[in-house]
């Protein structure tokens, strides 16, 4: 029998920011059959650790809203503990790391329920584990598409619907090849 995507908790807040049922339906929904038998992480943070975290592994010095980090492979030494079964049948899928502060700040500048932003972000996350990105407009294009339609699922508007009162979103554009000759 194959289990589904096994979704590991950690709230480091004071109050858990959603419940844990729904962050489970969204990562679920997000991995779909590429989450079957893999476990993922989901780690609620305060904004200093949301900072250094930030800072340790994008080198940029402020908190932000959510951190995907693809699992490691290290190299098995002779030292190394042997992996253990539950290992071995386990694949795993990543970390996230929402920072509460900064969500629940987004949440109300965007005039968005927080609940609808952490399943943005959730998502969001979850398809970068899943390789996406959104560096070339392309690319961004392709992932807000597979954002809008997973959370239209869970009856959750359009989240890059802009509005007069706020700032679009600037992604990198592919250079443009010369036509002249």
């Amino acid at each position: 029998m194959i289990k589904p995507l096994a979704v590991d908790i950690q709230n480091l807040t004071r109050n858990m920011p959603v419940s844990p049922a729904a962050t489970r339906r969204w990562a679920r929904a997000a991995f779909g059959k590429r989450g079957a038998g893999a476990s993922l992480v989901v780690r609620f943070v305060g904004a200093a650790e949301g900072r250094r975290l930030n800072l340790l592994w994008r080198g940029r010095d402020y908190a932000t809203n959510v951190l995907s980090f693809p699992p490691l492979v290290m190299p098995r030494t002779s030292n190394a503990p042997r992996v253990t079964r539950l290992a071995k049948e386990t694949r795993l899928a990543g970390d996230l790391v929402l920072c509460a502060p900064v969500v629940a700040r987004e949440a109300k500048e965007q005039g968005k329920s927080l609940a609808d932003h952490y399943a943005h972000l959730i998502v969001h996350g979850c398809l970068h584990l899943l390789g996406h990105d959104h560096e070339l407009d392309a690319d961004a294009e392709r992932m807000e598409r597979q954002e809008r339609r997973l959370l239209a699922n869970f009856g959750i508007d359009d989240p890059y619907r802009v509005t007069e009162s706020l700032p679009k979103r600037s992604v990198k554009k592919p250079a443009k090849k010369s036509t002249k000759k």
